[in-house]
């Protein structure tokens, strides 16, 4: 049972997966409730991308690829918001075209010095101790700024228009978050892979949803589920031998599917969307905020 801590590269990995699957719930949280699930994937795919151009023009990976993830988030916000293109459109035309702008890379220079098909799927393997680092970073990283600017994310996330209204610096709100997470979408690629990205940013928000109509309850249940699901996934993957990114993932869905089904069972109650939740101001808490 405990062999695999016998090993560095696991448990370098079970730290990393644990780590990158909370700031991955964390994250989720606000994607979902601004119910941009395509851009978290459609940027995963566009990070590689930026990964492949870094790796030909002799740029650091972590820098080259969140920069290039960034560009990407605000091309897209420029894009959107042009009357006849949709957001969605505008998703997948830009990160389409950045992660075909990757493989057409890999396939002309045929040298790519990360395991391709460790970048789409995930490999504990490779986890190194910069890597790590560079998680444990991102990870503070991204609490704090959610941290001190909690009640304008918060306020940004439910109604933009009103925020706006209010004197909340909603571009800049948005700009922020697409860097965090650029850097959280990079620094998760050794761990999950581009393709399995996604899952870790949706299924724990929306499993937490489903257990509290409270915004902070939301938060920290997204968050602990998804670091307990990559520390799970991790283990499971070691004894049968399969990717980490879909051992975590699988076990997201195992999750979920417990949940709903526990919701499903237990007696109704009235429901209170947290769509409808609206702070008063930015610096009052919301009523789905007492608690």
């Amino acid at each position: 049972m405990f062999e695999p801590f016998e090993y560095q590269f696991f448990v370098r990995g079970l730290i990393a997966a644990t780590l990158v699957g909370g700031l991955c719930g964390m994250i989720g949280v606000y994607i979902v409730l601004k119910r941009m699930a395509y851009i978290g994937h459609g940027l995963s795919h566009a990070v590689l991308g930026g990964a492949v151009v870094s790796f030909v023009l002799s740029i650091n990976f972590l820098v080259g690829a969140t920069v290039w993830g960034f560009l990407c988030a605000q091309l897209i916000t420029l894009t959107s918001k042009k009357k006849k293109i949709a957001a969605d459109a505008a998703i997948g035309v830009i990160t389409t075209a950045s992660f075909a702008i990757g493989i057409v890379l890999i396939s002309r220079y045929k040298s790519f010095t990360r395991d391709f098909e460790a970048a789409l799927f995930g490999n504990i393997l490779g986890v190194s101790v910069g890597d790590l680092v560079a998680i444990v970073v991102v990870t503070l990283a991204a609490v704090a700024v959610l941290f001190v600017a909690y009640k304008y994310f918060l306020f940004a996330t439910f109604d933009g228009e009103v925020a706006e209204f209010y004197g909340v610096p909603t571009g800049w709100v948005e700009t922020l978050f697409s860097l965090v997470l650029a850097a959280t979408i990079v620094v998760s690629m050794q761990v999950l892979g581009v393709l399995l990205i996604a899952g870790a940013t949706v299924i724990p928000p929306v499993s937490a949803r489903m257990l509290s109509d409270r915004f902070r309850t939301v938060l920290l249940l997204s968050t602990g589920l998804g670091a307990a699901c990559g520390l799970v996934g991790i283990y499971v993957s070691y004894f049968i031998d399969v990717s980490s990114g879909a051992a975590v993932v699988l076990v997201e869905a195992g999750v979920f599917a417990l949940v709903m089904s526990y919701t499903n069972l237990r007696p109704r109650r009235m429901p209170n969307p947290l769509q409808n939740v609206r702070p008063a101001t930015v610096g009052q808490p919301s009523p789905g905020e007492t608690d």
